[in-house]
């Protein structure tokens, strides 16, 4: 069976259990006014109130929670430091530091310039501040993510003597009962020490015994084992001469010489003396409950002198409320860009001066490069359907090629990224409807699918983070993915081709504009050997979609050369034998950071 009894302080078990043997009534209550309650090696604060640890106690178990403790004092040149002072029972002091390490490495703390661990015998972790930065406000961060807080269960189960016979059973006991089955424990254990230490008296009591009638003849006794003829003669006769039984024999027998002078005699009848007066003493206490119950006291007392020491862990002087705060309490306001691969490489980066010489894995190119506040969200969209939104703060900094977007977010086997857009106000602006009345905010996006099938969405939903498993923004069936998507606001032309060789031109606006994820209408009719392949969106009759055919040759798909019809169409062949072998995709450049409206990186969007 499971148990789990935290350490306590010695001082107080030992002073409430010399209590409890002058009163043996004693409530919990009573008790923990000693016994404050866990008193862990390693210091620290349980948050529970009091009242919570004397439920705990009355009850056998419960959870409570432990947390370092630490103080804030100001340095030279107006630095301030936090010092942690203290752990929680079993966390791994090594372990704390490299995790808080790892957050100021992550900038996810950007208030801790610096941790160092100047622990010797005493805990000491040192927290360098930003200026102005709140030192509560960074350690409730610490507390929730780092191993400075932990939680202990408390299970008081014990091996107690059942009610019948002397076998000892398992059982769920309070405080009361724990401190009264030790004392009872102490009491017998005592009791057998005192009844060992009488029975070896009682019997080196007997052989002084001997001695002592020896003594009172010793010319006679020696007389006797001279005229002896052996040893087993010489105890036969002192045996009957002066009444000895074979224990006492034995030892007058291998009593050396030097024994029998003046001085050694009178040593060992002051010996007898004082056995006897330790032997009647020892009679009175194992005969007397009241005696044996001090002598419990008194030597509970004596180890309390010499191990005790002062508590260490304090009780609920904070409570278990918590600074409240927010993510954004902890990011660094400040812009950045975030660059993403056609493999599916991100990172996070201060600046961007020449795409080409962005550091890409072999065979790998660039698929988007968007900027934004480091507090503002970008999104990841999949050729499943699904979007992945996820703060910049938290899309980690790289200088090489970055980290795989399956460490931030849970892909499904043959998911990929198609597109990536940046949710800062300055980069996508207006995605909030001015109304509230189903129709499309000015900015939003439209997705295409290689069945050809289209639909118009809102990206106001992906303004908060998602989880890791992401929000659908569109249903695609088995063998269909998502080609692309691109933010628009409803004028552009739509230019789209397909594997073999058509191509179809339509406003934008025929696109049905959904309110939630769906397959959306169809865009362009393929033949069910056909898929489409790609698609591009203008406001330009020079620009638009450009392909190259199977044999090498270079088209573009623009409004100028193509005339626009209506969705839903076949569309006309741009070849006559030959389909499509890809769509041409210009390298991604670098977007300039703008401003920010408002000083957060929002413009106020949300509200």
């Amino acid at each position: 069976m499971a148990t789990m009894i935290p350490p306590h302080n010695l001082t107080e078990v030992i002073k409430a259990a010399t209590a409890l043997i002058d009163k043996s009534g004693m409530s919990v209550a009573q008790i923990m006014a000693i016994i404050k309650g866990p008193d862990f090696p390693t210091g620290g604060e349980i948050l529970e109130r009091k009242a919570r640890v004397g439920e705990i106690y009355e009850e056998g178990s419960g959870t409570i929670h432990i947390q370092g403790e630490y103080k804030v004092s100001k340095e030279k040149r107006g630095v301030t430091t936090v010092v942690i002072t203290s752990v929680p029972y079993q966390a791994n002091k090594a372990q704390i530091v490299a995790e808080i390490g790892q957050l100021v490495a992550s900038r996810k703390v950007p208030q801790i310039v610096d941790v160092r661990d100047e622990s010797t015998e005493e805990v000491r972790i040192v927290l360098e501040l930003k200026r102005g930065a709140d030192p509560d406000l960074v350690m409730a961060y610490l507390y929730r993510h780092t191993s400075l807080r932990s939680r202990y269960s408390i299970n008081l189960t014990c091996l107690v003597p059942a009610e019948e016979g002397d076998v000892l059973v398992p059982r769920r006991v309070g405080l009361q009962e724990l401190l009264a089955d030790f004392l009872n424990w102490r009491y017998e254990v005592v009791s057998a020490r005192l009844r060992y230490q009488l029975k070896l008296l009682l019997e080196r009591i007997h052989i002084l015994e001997g001695f002592r009638k020896i003594f009172r003849h010793l010319d006679e006794a020696i007389a006797i084992i001279r005229k002896s003829s052996n040893r087993e003669d010489a105890a036969e006769k002192l045996k009957t001469r002066f009444r000895l039984d074979d224990v006492q024999v034995n030892a007058i027998l291998e009593t050396r010489l030097y024994r029998l002078a003046r001085l050694e005699i009178k040593k060992i009848l002051d010996e007898l003396n004082e056995k006897k007066k330790e032997a009647d003493r020892l009679e009175r206490i194992l005969k007397s409950p009241s005696r044996l119950w001090a002598l419990v006291k008194k030597e509970l007392q004596e180890i309390a002198e010499k191990y005790g020491d002062s508590r260490r862990t304090k009780i609920g002087s904070k409570g278990v409320k918590e600074i409240t705060f927010s993510d954004e309490d902890f990011m660094a306001d400040e812009d950045a860009y975030v660059i993403v691969s056609r493999d599916g490489w991100v990172r996070r980066v201060g600046k961007v001066s020449d795409p080409g010489k962005i550091r890409l894995r072999q065979g790998d190119r660039l698929l988007g490069i968007v900027f934004g506040n480091t507090k503002s969200t970008v999104v990841f969209f999949s050729n499943f359907g699904s979007a992945y939104s996820i703060r910049i703060n938290d899309i980690p900094p790289s200088r090489g090629y970055g980290d795989p977007i399956q460490r931030l977010f849970r892909f499904r086997d043959g998911e990929r990224i198609v597109q990536v857009v940046s949710l800062d106000e300055r980069a996508t602006p207006d995605i909030v409807p001015k109304r509230r009345n189903g129709k499309a905010p000015p900015k939003h996006a439209v997705a295409v699918s290689s069945a050809g099938y289209g639909l118009r969405f809102s990206l106001e939903p992906f303004l908060e983070v998602s989880t890791r498993t992401g929000r659908r923004y569109a249903r695609v069936r088995p063998g269909e993915e998502i080609v692309g998507v691109e933010v628009i606001d409803g004028d552009e032309i739509l230019c789209c081709a397909s594997r073999n060789g058509r191509a179809l031109l339509c406003k934008v606006k025929e696109i049905n504009f959904l309110a939630g994820p769906g397959r959306g209408v169809k865009v362009i009719g393929l033949a069910k050997d056909d898929r489409l392949l790609g698609f591009a969106v203008t406001r330009f009759k020079t620009k638009g979609l450009q392909v190259v055919s199977k044999g090498g040759k270079k088209l573009d798909i623009t409004p100028g050369k193509y005339r626009v019809t209506s969705r839903a169409g076949r569309g006309f062949p741009l070849t006559k034998r030959t389909g499509l072998a890809e769509v041409v995709t210009e390298p991604p450049t670098v977007p300039a950071i703008e401003s920010k409206s408002n000083g957060n990186g929002t413009g106020g969007r949300r509200s």
